[in-house]
């Protein structure tokens, strides 16, 4: 064979080499968007779920049935429904964790720093009432591992509450449990509230929440003065991902939540196919979403 013809052919190779490694990388892309907005859903799902039916009579198939995604699916991305369910809390904590974040309160003093994360604490719940209901009520009806999460979550925030005790000379003789009962009245306070429905908003609890953990740590005075003070300005909405959209209707999660369609790899790539190319062919759609038999397509 000539030499031209030779290399002619090696680059030919190399080209379709070069081509389908492309080809693998962009599988690999789409398989991990699908994957992605897949446990977007099953999310979603399971705090309508638990919010509907309850933590205990949840199950797998009510998840996915309302997700529309498979059984398959959901073990290919969780292990069990505790692992969903704990991912969902995890997911309503990041929310939670961005916000206060956002809100600067990085640099303030004790006080204004409970205050603030207080505040937007109470807000999110008052703008999430489903999700509140999922993690303050629903929670403690939950398996162990859910329980506890629970628990490292409400030792975290009593971490933060007891560093009051460096506060003032009376703050020095609490104890460390002094943190954890005023987390723990705290929760106690917002649960009664989610369980029995009142309308008023968790925020008009910062006052006398405020006052309640301040009065060991700074003296009655600071605790009437915190109860008097008028609330911040209301916290904005970020947009947060995962189960923290299922609060505000899936269908802002999930631009296919009003079609009555099961969600899988195959159908997301037919339908990117589609929205890239409008007009596109049967086989042009099939070639680029990888459905090679013609009756699939």
């Amino acid at each position: 064979m000539p030499a031209r013809a030779m290399a002619a052919r090696r680059s030919s190779a190399a080209g379709v080499r070069r081509r389908a490694r492309v080809a693998g990388r962009d599988a690999v892309g789409q398989g991990t968007q699908v994957a992605e907005i897949q446990r977007s859903r099953l999310l979603a799902a399971a705090v309508r779920t638990v919010e509907e039916l309850g933590y205990t009579r949840a199950t797998v198939a009510h998840i996915t049935r309302r997700a529309r995604v498979s059984r398959r699916t959901f073990y290919e991305l969780f292990s069990n429904r505790e692992e969903c369910l704990v991912a969902a809390l995890e997911g309503v904590v990041d929310g939670i964790r961005g916000e206060i974040a956002a809100a600067g309160l990085e640099g303030l003093g004790w006080r204004e720093r409970i205050r603030g994360g207080l505040w937007v604490i109470l807000s999110f719940f008052d703008r999430e009432p489903v999700l509140a209901r999922v993690c303050v009520v629903q929670a403690l009806r939950g398996s162990q591992t859910v329980l506890e999460r629970r628990e490292e979550i409400l030792a975290g925030l009593a971490a933060i509450v007891d560093e009051g005790r460096v506060e003032s000379p009376r703050g020095v003789e609490c104890p460390p449990l002094t943190a954890e009962g005023l987390v723990g009245a705290a929760f106690a306070l917002v649960y009664s509230r989610l369980l029995r429905g009142e309308r008023e908003p968790l925020t008009s609890l910062l006052g006398d929440l405020m006052g309640m953990i301040v009065l060991p740590y700074m003296g009655s005075a600071a605790a009437r003065r915190e109860q008097s003070r008028p609330a911040p300005a209301r916290v904005g909405r970020p947009v947060v991902r995962g189960a923290s959209r299922a609060g505000r209707g899936e269908a802002q999660a999930d631009p296919l939540a009003g079609i009555p369609m099961r969600l899988t790899y195959r159908t997301l790539r037919v339908l990117e196919t589609i929205g890239d190319e409008p007009g596109v062919s049967n086989r042009g759609v099939g070639e680029r979403a990888g459905v090679s038999d013609q009756g699939q397509i």
